[in-house]
């Protein structure tokens, strides 16, 4: 499961579970240049839901960064995929599914509270156990 430390009772700091909804603020998906990376599995989705054939949907918003497979992005950082909301939310890439929990955000609480500053989802809405966090962090994700 990766670098996650654990406290001296062997739990993680959080063993009780967090709160996340997503409020579709688009924070996450705006501003700061990022990388979303797609795989095989998420082409088919994304293209198969908005009815385009893969090599269409990649060649109009695909890119390679560090020999990984992104969405593109605007020039502002902006993800194209978001115009006033995001325009694939149901055929989302894995990445976009389990944010916030990914690695990066639970190290430790201080990662989990710096990020909240900017995702009003976090810490409200339902409780996720931390069983279910865990099945999140799936190693295409250690980057996260």
């Amino acid at each position: 499961m990766g670098n996650i430390p654990k406290r001296r009772d062997n739990k993680f700091w959080y063993q009780k579970g967090l709160k996340f909804e997503c409020q579709r603020c688009g924070n996450c998906c705006r501003g700061a240049p990022g990388v979303v990376r797609v795989d095989r599995e998420d082409i088919e989705k994304i293209s198969s839901y908005l009815n385009v054939d893969q090599e269409s949907f990649a060649k109009q918003f695909l890119r390679i960064v560090d020999g990984s497979i992104s969405l593109r992005e605007y020039p502002n950082g902006d993800c194209f995929m978001y115009e006033n909301g995001c325009k694939i939310y149901t055929a989302r890439p894995l990445q976009c599914r389990t944010f916030p929990f990914w690695k990066s955000n639970l190290t430790e609480k201080v990662q989990w509270k710096k990020q909240k500053r900017t995702c009003p989802g976090m810490d409200r809405g339902r409780l996720h156990t931390d069983r279910e966090i865990e099945k999140n962090l799936t190693p295409e994700l250690d980057d996260f």
